[in-house]
């Protein structure tokens, strides 16, 4: 299973390629639109513009005409006391003006004027100041009467046409407007729709990209998970060997030196009754004797601590007394010990899961917390076990751990999981360290 994960790929470098494919993607169309209405609002801007000025000057024109009619108009006027050949001047302003006036409309008008309107309203203008230069030519000459005939006739409906020419201008320049605004509403509505498209590509590509990463993730998860089922297999096959291995190392000791160093004392008690006692190789047999007896004792010892067999004797809380009274001299410490509730029948296996706990507890708290003395509290309830270590030392740390021998804390938490317990290093009140397992009860009732 661990190859078949190693095997398979990161996601990380679709996801960053994904991710930078995605950003330049946002940058550069939000560049691109940014643009687009940024051309828009311009050509929005310049198009009403020179809808504006176009339009003021077709005005300006129609004034200038109006006043043309309304001067030839008191030219006609009967009560009119002014000469004919008085309006001179005010026709030549208003030509002047005029002619400014077209000027200025054909520089800024939105629609160009076809060669045909071109031609016409020039041909109508110029036909038109020609007759007022023979109007004025008329009246200068005393023809009044024909002067104000040729208005009468010919100037007021060539002012008449001018005006529906201008006019004309004026119709063209509103529809142009109108045009414009037209054509402006379809450029939004297209930019718009883009942008509704992006959107909905940007949003089917993060949906594509969270499916991927569920995807990635569940597989990583489901190999992690694997991965964790078969580190807590090893780790219950690695404990279990060493226990087994304890187990037979312990029963050797006892079995095989414990039985041989007893027969040796045995041999050397009957050498020693059959020596005469004034010999001196009954004392050295005597002797030798101590040796063998303290060599059994020792030999007992190890065989308990690396597998006591007084757990499955005895039960875990007498082994738990029988150990600190050990740990005492060996540890130099004071430990203190307590039980909570009745005690019950434990599991052979919980209970050297529990005993092995105490004893890296207490091996941790004289190596590194610096504590004379510790605390043992052993909790017999309804739905747990509960033991607990206190030390009002130092404090016990990960790099302590580390220093450890053996397996350590992770070992700890290792038989804590193996019992489908919970271990937990805590600090308490009084400063420190509390070391506390706790095993669900299903885990401690012995079959």
């Amino acid at each position: 299973m661990s190859e078949q994960v190693v095997r398979h790929r990161s996601p990380t470098p679709a996801l960053l390629v994904g991710l930078i494919l995605t950003l330049a993607t946002v940058v550069g169309y939000s560049w691109y639109i940014s643009g687009q209405i940024s051309r828009l609002r311009q050509l929005q801007t310049d198009l009403t513009d020179r809808n504006r000025r176009d339009s003021l000057q077709l005005l300006r024109i129609q004034n200038d005409l109006n006043e043309l009619g309304l001067a030839m108009r008191d030219m006609l006027d009967a009560d009119q006391r002014y000469p004919l050949s008085a309006w001179s001047a005010q026709f030549e302003r208003i030509r002047a003006d005029l002619t400014d006036a077209l000027r200025r409309q054909e520089e800024v008008a939105a629609t160009r004027r076809t060669p045909e309107q071109t031609r016409l309203l020039t041909s109508a203008l110029s036909q038109f100041w020609d007759a007022v230069d023979r109007m004025f030519a008329a009246a200068e000459a005393g023809r009044d009467g024909e002067a104000r005939t040729q208005i009468r006739v010919s100037l007021r409906a060539r002012q008449a046409a001018l005006n529906a020419s201008v006019a004309q201008l004026l119709v063209q320049n509103n529809t142009s407007e109108a045009e414009t605004a037209l054509r402006v509403q379809e450029i939004y509505r297209d930019v718009q729709r883009q942008v509704y498209w992006f959107l909905a590509a940007t949003l089917a590509a993060i949906v594509a990209t969270s499916l991927y990463l569920i995807r990635a993730n569940r597989r990583l998860f489901a190999g992690l998970a694997a991965l964790s089922d078969e580190r807590r297999e090893l780790a219950r096959t690695l404990i279990a060997t060493r226990e087994s291995t304890l187990k037979e190392i312990a029963r050797e000791l006892h079995d095989e030196f414990g039985q041989l160093l007893t027969a040796m004392g045995s041999m050397l008690g009957r050498a020693g009754r059959q020596t005469p006692a004034d010999s001196p190789l009954r004392d050295e047999l005597r002797e030798i004797g101590e040796v063998a007896q303290a060599a059994l004792e020792n030999v007992r010892g190890l065989s308990q601590t690396l597998h006591p067999s007084i757990l499955e004797e005895l039960g875990l809380d007498s082994a738990i007394v029988s150990y600190l009274s050990t740990a005492e001299r060996q540890l130099g410490l004071r430990v203190a010990y307590e039980r909570h509730g009745e005690a019950v029948p434990v599991d052979d296996n919980t209970a050297i899961h529990v005993y092995r706990v105490l004893q890296e507890a207490l091996s941790n708290v004289a190596r590194h917390s610096g504590a004379a003395e510790a605390r043992v509290h052993l909790r017999f309830e309804a739905d747990t076990l509960t033991l607990e270590v206190e030390d009002h030392g130092r404090g016990f740390t990960a790099s302590d751990d580390r220093r450890a021998s053996g397996l350590g804390l992770v070992a700890m938490r290792e038989r804590a999981d193996l019992l489908g317990g919970m271990l937990e290093i805590l600090r308490p009140a009084g400063g420190g360290t509390l070391v506390r397992l706790k095993v669900p009860a299903k885990a401690v009732a012995a079959t």
